[in-house]
């Protein structure tokens, strides 16, 4: 109901990827690991279970405009990300990438990030393609209890 009832566009001054992570509560906002300069977060709007989001803390809007630390810690987080949903789920695989300026598919073309979604044999069905409605088996709290756990136990070893 949350995807359904939630507005499709954000307003052009509207940045959520801002304001998440200046909630310290990330159960509240669905962040599963913060980093230094970037952070996994998982998307409001997933393609599959699972869908996780790597973003810049700072607001970029492409690639060439990160700073170095923020390259090398994005591609850390996108292992990170895909290491998480291999344990969660066991997917046959993954899609990573970004969707960069409007034109690209980008839903906030002003922050820059990356999509880790996995998938499974034979996932794609009509859903998506005709009714525009994506099937979910797990609500957004549980996903988030599952794989920040898996996160944390995964930082720490």
């Amino acid at each position: 109901m949350e995807y359904i009832q939630a507005p499709k566009e954000p307003k052009e001054s509207e940045n959520p990827f801002a304001h998440l992570p200046k909630n310290k509560d990330d159960r509240d906002v669905h962040i599963i690991h913060r980093g230094k300069s970037i952070y996994i977060v998982l998307n409001k709007f997933p393609y599959n279970p699972g869908h996780l989001l790597v973003v810049p803390y700072r607001e970029v809007s492409q690639l060439k405009k990160l700073k170095e630390i923020e390259r090398s810690e994005l591609m850390e987080n996108l292992i990170f990300g895909q290491t998480i949903l291999e344990e969660a789920f066991n997917p046959d695989g993954f899609n990573i990438g970004f969707n960069i300026g409007r034109a690209g598919g980008a839903g906030i073309p002003k922050h820059l990030h990356a999509h880790i979604v996995p998938r499974w044999e034979g996932d794609t069905n009509f859903m998506p393609v005709i009714g525009e409605t994506r099937v979910l088996p797990e609500s957004m709290d549980r996903m988030w209890k599952k794989l920040y756990s898996i996160a944390s136990r995964i930082k720490k070893s």
